[in-house]
């Protein structure tokens, strides 16, 4: 089946169909959108039809968490528009689209002052990630909104010859006292006119879209299956493509050519000292004739104990000052402070969706359709591995099926150009399910060594994190932009390692752990790595002092009113039974994102032994909600994600490399395992935080912490081990 990239996202609600293909992007690097007849560019974000169609162009990834919605209800309720007649397609890859709030999160700061100076100058920097999508282009997309309002009810004025101020934009149509026009009829006027150096946001008594549980611009289309993945791509004359790659620092040894070429339908055998690769005219074909060729890899074939090198590097490390309060070390001179240690091992993404990409190579240049959350750094990658400058790869950026971050790289992009160029046909390359396993860029895991000094009240008058670990997300950027691995952690790695509790001296101290495997980024990591060791931390202080745990956050949190009302709030829904010896419950609470959550969980341990989650309550202030039901949501999907990261068993590691599972063995939750979950959203006025990362920071901590209720179990390993409980 051919693709045809003339053709748009339409979607939206009611009596509209939702079409998803590939929009026209221009083959030059240009900020302007693609428009077809009938259609009028309003800057970077918006186009108009004459039918009144408006098309959202969206730099973000749609990786399942709403994006493509949200950001598109943003510029509908800003312009004044329906949303029905609303669609959306992927923005062109320009700097323009780069994501504002980069540097300020501290993506670019592990790759040196020169080339993030590049990055950022060159307008690399389309990244969706560390929940910021909202964050970072609520602003600019309503402000492109309003000044496109502001051309249309110019143009609709000056047809009426009436004031501008006596008119308003609302449902699709310029309305005046006596006159209404559609969006559609007078765009191509306005698109002539100069737009207004500043627009006002729109006012109006009518019902607004913001905040409005609107329908899903995607759900269609992942309801029916047409939404198209990277392994859905079909063109013309299309092979397939299977492939091995190295373990980390190893290189591939030896294979039998002669078996994977001679074996039925083969068309083309492939290596490096990287990687091989078989290409077919069936992927099963080619992954047959790949285990036939039995490659062999260099690199040690013997398990590694990976809690051991972080109790290693937590013992002996050099430590960082990452942050420092007060005074720390005169608090706690000639003093017995409290300490406790914990542990969460290297995570999965684990997704269904197995890694492809698909090439093609036509006269010099390349084409390349891969989900990817970095596309233009991606392209920039792909282009230096094949000796191409930008202009001449020619990438597609499709929905990503994996909501943890897998796609953050896609290292198989380059594969895939260069079997294309050596078939001379276009080829689809997937990994298997068990080789995706083997390599993915896992988030690196910690271990905390946590130390608290209490004063006769039984509150903390002294506190520190001492943490051992390894950046993901600055590891999976130095990769993508060809720098060497950040020395040293930093914000990235340490996000809300500092607890937002009010204590005088505190301090943070981290250690870079030298790990054999490949770390990357994932979604709510690391902050929830951080959350786990603070929030079980305060509440082992909390019982030591004998004191409530609620009641021993609320004395600590005089600066987080934020915080301590979501706590509050979920200790109402919940029916908070005081967290005491013989309860069922417990609770934490976390500051990330720009949005606060408190949550309380109600667990206990069945007859299996086996840790059995009953109830999820959440209160959450995330700002301003642009979508009520995505919201919802997404704190929903990350408690549910975060509840198989906490139970699954961990993977065995060798040569660098978990080894693989079946889906079926990992001992990930089924729908009967799937607890009670209830959401309140607290109104705000603050700005949109993110919230996509948010519901993962929260679910261990609050697990554990109501086991330890229930059982006087204490909890400090992840994913959770009975066997281990102190």
């Amino acid at each position: 089946m051919s693709i045809d990239r003339r053709t748009v996202l339409i979607g939206g609600g009611v009596g509209i169909g939702l079409v998803v293909a590939f929009a026209t992007w221009p083959r030059t690097l240009s900020s302007d959108l693609a428009v077809e007849q009938g259609e009028q560019a309003f800057g970077n974000f918006i186009k108009i039809a004459r039918t009144g169609k408006i098309t959202v162009a969206v730099p973000q990834a749609e990786t399942g968490q709403g994006i493509w919605t949200a950001l598109s209800q943003i510029v509908a309720d800003e312009l004044g528009a329906t949303w029905e007649m609303v669609g959306v397609e992927p923005a062109p890859l320009s700097g323009d689209y780069g994501n504002p709030l980069a540097k300020g999160e501290g993506w670019l700061d592990g790759l040196g002052v020169l080339r993030s100076h590049i990055v950022e100058r060159e307008g690399l920097t389309r990244i969706t990630g560390g929940s910021t999508s909202v964050r970072a282009f609520e602003q600019p997309m309503r402000e492109a909104a309003a000044v496109a309002r502001t051309m249309l009810v110019g143009a609709a004025a000056d047809r009426w010859n009436v004031d501008p101020t006596e008119c308003e934009a609302a449902d699709g149509f310029i309305v005046s006292a006596t006159q209404t026009i559609g969006f559609g009829d007078v765009a191509e006027e306005a698109a002539r006119r100069a737009p207004p150096r500043s627009a006002t946001r729109r006012q109006t008594k009518r019902p607004r879209l913001f905040g409005g549980p609107l329908k899903r611009i995607d759900g269609p289309a992942k309801a029916n299956g047409s939404l198209r993945f990277a392994s859905d791509v079909r063109l013309p004359g299309l092979l397939y493509a299977s492939a091995r790659l190295a373990p980390p620092g190893s290189e591939l040894r030896g294979f039998d050519r002669n078996a994977a070429a001679s074996a039925p339908d083969v068309r083309h055998v492939a290596a490096t000292s990287q990687w091989i690769a078989v290409v077919a005219d069936s992927w099963s074909r080619a992954e047959r004739a790949l285990k036939q060729a039995d490659p062999v890899f260099s690199g040690a074939q013997t398990a590694v104990p990976l809690r051991d090198l972080f109790a290693d590097a937590l013992g002996s490390g050099d430590p960082h000052e990452y942050f420092s309060s007060g005074g720390y070390d005169a608090a706690t001179r000639d003093a017995r402070a409290l300490t406790a240690t914990y542990y969460v091992g290297p995570g999965q993404h684990l997704g269904l969706e197995p890694a492809s990409a698909t090439a093609r190579s036509v006269n010099g240049s390349i084409e390349l359709w891969a989900g990817c959350q970095a596309p233009d750094l991606m392209r920039a990658s792909i282009a230096a591995n094949a000796n191409l400058s930008p202009k001449d790869v020619i990438l597609y950026p499709l929905p990503v099926g994996d909501p943890a971050g897998r796609a953050m790289e896609n290292e198989i992009g380059s594969i895939a150009v260069e079997l294309a160029r050596r078939a001379g046909r276009p080829v689809q390359l997937t990994l298997s399910q068990s080789v995706s396993q083997n390599h993915d860029a896992v988030s690196p895991g910690a271990m905390g060594r946590m130390t608290a000094l209490l004063d006769q009240a039984g509150l903390p008058t002294a506190w520190q994190m001492r943490v051992a670990t390894a950046d993901g997300f600055g590891s999976a950027l130095a990769r993508l932009t060809d720098s060497e691995l950040p020395a040293q952690l930093g914000r990235t790695a340490l996000d809300t390692a500092v607890p937002p509790y009010s204590i005088t001296n505190l301090r943070v101290q981290a250690i870079k752990a030298d790990l054999p495997l490949r770390a990357g980024y994932m979604r709510g990591s690391p902050q929830r790595e951080m959350c786990f060791f603070t929030e079980s931390f305060i509440d082992e202080l909390a019982h030591r002092a004998g004191m409530e745990p609620l009641a021993y956050r609320m004395s600590l949190l005089g600066a987080n009113g934020r915080l301590a009302r979501c706590l509050q709030a979920a200790a109402r829904l919940a029916n908070w039974d005081g967290g005491g010896a013989g309860s069922t419950m417990g609770m934490a609470g976390c500051a990330a994102f720009g949005s606060n959550i408190g949550l309380v969980a109600t667990a206990s341990i069945d007859q299996a032994q086996r840790i059995k989650v009953h109830k999820l309550i959440a209160a959450v202030d995330c700002g301003r909600v642009v979508n009520s039901a995505i919201a919802t949501q997404q704190i929903e999907a990350g408690l549910i994600w975060a509840l198989a990261q906490a139970t699954a068993a961990s993977p065995e590691w060798v040569a660098g490399m978990p080894r693989s599972r079946r889906m079926g063995g990992v001992g990930l939750p089924r729908i009967a395992d799937t607890p009670e979950i209830r959401v309140q959203l607290i109104p705000s006025s603050e700005a949109p935080g993110g919230i996509s990362g948010l519901g993962t920071t929260v679910l261990a901590p609050a697990v554990a912490n109501a086991i330890h209720a229930g059982t006087g179990k204490r909890l400090r390993d992840l994913p959770f081990d009975l066997m281990a409980a102190a």
